[in-house]
């Protein structure tokens, strides 16, 4: 009950700036250039912004254990191409519209419920690995999402095409600031105060104003419609990702406490920047919003029982202390 509570305390926030934002669309006073506007800011500044500076401790991040990488990661492609065939044979969804549905289905709220989750319910010793799992996470499926949408609308085995993909991904605000802050990183140089100041207002501003448009967007489409394809999103996200994950850690022989990380990680709900990437794209824009609040409520379920159950089927190893 106590892990249900605490889910319940960090998630009120997010669901009342999505409200905020569905009152306000719904007000008829906010025009959908609002939200186009807004979410335009939000995906080539904001977003950039908060993941530069992200990625500024690339360079001081923990020593790599491959295994974490390959089981979180691992998971995440093999989940990927599952969402991707889901979408295409029961919703007949283009190509654009695959790569969205299957990010909704491995793109964990990391940041905003992982890392305080993690630190109240596996200890201070579980840090180290979601910091990797954090900062890996955005490079590696903006890049994963990016290049798929990128294929998907100039497939062609052609140096041509190969290169219109490759520009189309690098020129991507997201992708494009992940590998500039990494890039910065390893310099070993450090932003003048001011830069760095000015960055870190843009990036706090980064995730109120996504949820807000995530409420505008949900404003703008009946919640109903797209309801199956939210509901599958949602049950990929919640039920076949963390179990993914889990066979992936067991098999690649992780311990007990970092199978348990990897797996609440994995068993996290939708995260706000995969309607960020819909709205990008024009591609299952309300159904991608309903499922981020579908699995938001129903992880505050979900994802204690998984914790529960990562716990019991890998006992090798004693569980991280909680912290105090």
């Amino acid at each position: 009950m106590s892990d249900l509570a605490h889910f319940v305390s960090l998630t009120a926030p997010l669901f009342a700036l999505i409200g905020l934002g569905y009152a306000l669309a719904r007000s008829g006073r906010w025009p959908g250039a609002v939200n186009d506007a807004l979410s335009r800011f939000v995906f080539t500044i904001a977003i950039p912004a908060l993941l530069f500076r992200l990625m500024g401790g690339f360079a001081q991040l923990p020593p790599v254990d491959p295994r974490v990488l390959a089981a979180y990661f691992g998971g995440c492609f093999v989940v990927f191409a599952i969402g991707r065939a889901v979408s295409r044979w029961m919703f007949a969804h283009d190509g654009v519209s695959q790569s969205v549905f299957a990010l909704g289905g491995v793109f964990s709220n990391t940041v905003l419920l992982g890392i305080p989750l993690v630190g109240s319910t596996l200890g201070d010793a579980a840090m180290p690995t979601v910091s990797l799992i954090v900062v890996f996470n955005a490079l590696t499926l903006w890049m994963l999402v990016s290049v798929s949408v990128e294929w998907a609308r100039h497939r062609a085995v052609s140096a041509g095409r190969f290169l219109t993909t490759a520009r189309g991904v690098l020129v991507n605000p997201v992708v494009a600031s992940i590998l500039a802050g990494a890039a910065f990183s390893l310099t070993g140089l450090s932003l003048p105060p001011i830069a760095d100041r000015t960055l870190a207002l843009i990036a706090q501003a980064a995730v109120p104003l996504s949820l807000i448009a995530l409420g505008l967007g949900l404003g703008e489409h009946p919640l109903a419609s797209g309801w199956k394809a939210s509901a599958a999103i949602a049950a990929i996200k919640l039920a076949v990702q963390p179990a993914v994950v889990w066979g992936l850690a067991r098999l690649l022989g992780l311990d007990a406490p970092t199978t348990a990380v990897v797996t609440l990680m994995a068993a996290l709900p939708v995260g706000a920047n995969v309607y960020l990437m819909a709205r990008q794209f024009r591609a299952l824009e309300g159904p991608v919003a309903a499922s981020l609040v579908l699995s938001t409520a129903v992880a505050a379920v979900s994802t204690p029982v998984v914790l529960a159950l990562a716990r019991v089927a890998t006992p090798a190893s004693p569980v991280l202390t909680s912290a105090p």
